[in-house]
């Protein structure tokens, strides 16, 4: 799974210029995420070492990468 979000934030950045800052995925493929990362137990770090914050919906497919101006760590959900 990491090697998959390194190449989507990769061609993220040739498209665009920039690199994308939120990761969207599904519970699932955090999992996998989660598993390929155990030995980072904190999200924390997980999130500063993809350079991204995570959003997870459950009706996405596949993972995506986009960049926003939101900065999700002050979000608050309604």
């Amino acid at each position: 799974m990491l090697s998959f979000i390194y190449r989507l934030a990769n061609e993220f950045e040739h498209e665009q210029g920039f690199r994308p800052n939120v990761l969207y995925m599904n519970h699932q493929h955090f999992g996998r995420l989660r598993d390929d990362l155990a030995e980072i137990p904190d999200l924390d770090i997980i999130n500063q070492l993809l350079g991204m914050e995570i959003v997870l919906d459950d009706e996405l497919v596949h993972p995506h990468v986009y960049w926003t101006p939101v900065d999700w760590r002050r979000a608050v959900a309604v």
